[in-house]
């Protein structure tokens, strides 16, 4: 526990007016209340008053020190005050007081001697304490302090005693687009952290399989701020009132311990929801960059569109490992029941990939409103819809597939949003029909107008897109792949991992399925060669790091890029360029083979399917070793190994 995790900027006041001692100690159990630890404030203010009975906590150099032990206090805390102008703070003192620091401990124990011995220890060093008299913010103040605390303690803790907790300080939501690895990987570091820096963290987990260890209503109330660290829209009406920190997950899985400090420290804005859900979306994206916010959106839609994609191709793709070929070839994948059981079933999951996609990126704009609107624009851009066809009795033509749907998501959310601004002002007595006919039947009605305009020419564009990609051969798709690959392993689930694999879903959509299987490649390389480096050149790594490298074996072979994290995060400049000229030999090599693969997901569980299956292998083990010798002669031999 050190000195600075008992403070908060709220419990910090600087350059303040108080002629006398009365003044000083009211306004010092204001600060402390902020804690929200003290029970009773009128008994600690009496206690303090005792304390000052028994003799001055005057120290010297303008210093007093006012401190109590009494049980209306829950859990331990501090609180600064610096006047704006010296008083005689006793009138036995031996000089005037410009710069207070007030103790708050619980009764069992002398928790409070433990605070004080530290603060002396600290307070003596008069370079330091005129840092604190330069401060101009409660912040720069609370960063003096800490900076001496750690010149003087390092890592020591003032105390042996176990501090007190009164529920969780600091709570937190994690959430990634997939929902996969990050959203868990951000939570347990951050309650590691929280362990480390004596302030128990709860986390909220917002996954593929949905919202685990929610945070309840009460310990929302109770607790100091609250940290979201997530990469697509999560629920934040519910901390209307309360300090929230605003970050990306990536930040839960490599800043954690500056974010709780943030948050312990009082750092953060409080957070503002007025009008709901949607409100509060607003708020949560308002600082964002543009860039940012569309990239959220369409995560969003991406997260939600996955287990079609994952569920439905799939069944396709065992519909035609089950199928016989020789029967019809060209019905393949429907000649035997069996195979199309899986083939329709998997065509029906599959099929709503692109209303999802649209459905849920209107949604993540707009809130549930803009789902129904967005549903339809996909369905509209799906099936390629467009003037020309309908005064001819056709109600489908070209699609315009990945990108129609993706036009379809953006302009519907915002269509709504526009309805909901121009229809603020109508009557209360109205607002019961804007959720319920307005804002669907105005926003599909404007969306179906714009989609069937715009389809021709986005059918047009996806149909060049594909027929490239189909045409692509010897040495551009063969560099294809390696540049679609060597970006899953750039940064292994962010932004250049994301691109490369919605680049990789959405030319499995158009029927280009060697794409999808490069992508898949490239993402299972890292891992993997990372634990066989950890396995063969033992010497370069940790023992930790030797054992974690067993479980990349798994993690690689399952598809989950993410696995690699905690290496590249310790040794960027090496691992990372291992990784990434391992995947593009493998995406390189699987372009090369002809390797094609149907589902978007799987890892090794779906090998039996990839068209070419002991080439992929091949490019696979090629790829992964590759990447393991770089980095094992890229690593240093660690002395103490």
């Amino acid at each position: 526990m050190r000195i600075t995790e008992l403070f908060t900027a709220k419990s910090i006041a600087l350059d303040v007016a108080a002629p006398d001692q009365a003044a000083i100690i009211d306004r010092l159990v204001e600060l402390q209340a902020t804690h929200g630890n003290i029970t009773d404030k009128e008994a600690y203010k009496k206690a303090l008053y005792a304390r000052e009975a028994e003799g001055s906590t005057y120290v010297d150099n303008g210093i007093t020190v006012p401190h109590a032990k009494t049980a209306c206090v829950t859990r331990p805390s501090l609180a600064a005050l610096r006047l704006s102008a010296p008083v005689q703070y006793n009138a036995e003192d031996d000089g005037t007081t410009d710069l207070l620091f007030a103790i708050a401990a619980p009764e069992d124990g002398g928790l409070h001697v433990d605070m004080l011995a530290r603060m002396m220890q600290m307070l003596m060093n008069e370079d330091f304490v005129e840092k604190l008299r330069a401060a101009k913010t409660p912040a720069e103040f609370l960063d003096a302090i800490d900076a001496q605390e750690e010149a003087q303690f390092g890592d020591e803790s003032f105390t042996q005693q176990q501090i007190p907790q009164n529920g969780y300080r600091v709570l937190a939501v994690t959430a990634c687009p997939n929902g996969i690895a990050h959203t868990y990987m951000a939570a347990e570091a951050l309650v590691k952290a929280g362990d480390k820096l004596g302030l128990p963290v709860k986390v909220e987990t917002n996954g593929s399989d949905g919202t685990k260890n929610a945070l309840t209503r009460k310990e929302i109330e109770e607790c100091d701020g609250i940290i979201v660290a997530a990469d697509k829209n999560v629920e934040t009406a519910r901390f209307d009132g309360k300090p929230v920190l605003f970050t990306r997950v990536d930040d839960g899985i490599h800043k954690p311990e500056e974010l709780i400090k943030k948050v312990a420290h009082g750092e953060v804005p409080v957070f503002r929801a007025k009008g709901g859900a949607q409100a509060a979306a607003e708020e949560d994206t308002a600082g964002e960059s543009l860039g940012r916010s569309l990239y959220k959106h369409l995560m969003n839609g991406v997260s939600h569109m996955l287990p079609f994609v994952v569920g439905g191709g799939i069944m396709i793709a065992l519909a035609f490992l089950l199928d016989d070929y020789t029967i019809d070839p060209s019905n393949f994948g429907m000649n035997t029941p069996v195979a199309a059981f899986f083939k329709t079933v998997g065509g029906a999951a599959f099929g709503y990939m692109l209303p999802i996609l649209a459905g849920f990126i209107a949604m993540s704009i707009a809130d549930r409103p803009g789902l129904a609107v967005g549903f339809a624009g996909g369905v509209l851009a799906m099936n390629g819809t467009n003037f020309a066809d309908l005064a001819n009795g056709e109600t489908t033509g070209i699609s315009g597939g990945f990108l129609a749907a993706l036009l379809a998501g953006f302009v519907a959310g915002y269509v709504v949003q526009f309805l909901k601004k121009i229809t603020e002002k109508l009557p209360a007595s109205l607002n019961g029909i804007r959720p319920m006919l307005i804002y669907p039947l105005g926003g599909i009605l404007v969306v179906g107008a714009i989609m069937c305009g715009i389809n021709p020419i986005m059918g047009m564009i996806n149909t060049a897109m594909t027929d490239w990609l189909n045409a692509m051969g010897g040495t551009s798709k063969v560099l294809l792949g390696a540049v679609v690959a060597g970006m899953m392993s750039i940064d292994m689930g962010g932004p250049f991992n994301k691109a490369a694999y919605v680049f990789g879903t959405a030319a499995l959509a158009s029927g280009n399925y060697e794409v999808m299987a490069a992508v898949m490649v490239g993402g299972m390389v890292p891992p993997i060669a990372i634990a066989l480096s950890t396995t063969f050149c033992p010497k370069k790594w940790t023992p930790d790091e030797r054992r974690n490298g067993i479980v990349n074996y798994v993690m690689g072979l399952c598809f989950v890029t993410e696995g690699a994290i905690p290496y590249a995060a310790a040794d960027p400049l090496r691992v990372l360029p291992s990784c990434v000229i391992g995947a593009a030999l493998s995406g390189a090599l699987s372009m090369t083979f002809g390797c094609a693969l149907r589902a978007p997901h799987g890892g090794i569980f779906v090998f039996p399917v990839v068209d070419h299956t002991l080439l992929y292998c091949v490019a696979l083990a090629v790829g992964s070793v590759a990447g393991a010798v770089i980095l094992s002669l890229l690593k240093k031999t660690r002395a103490e190994a």
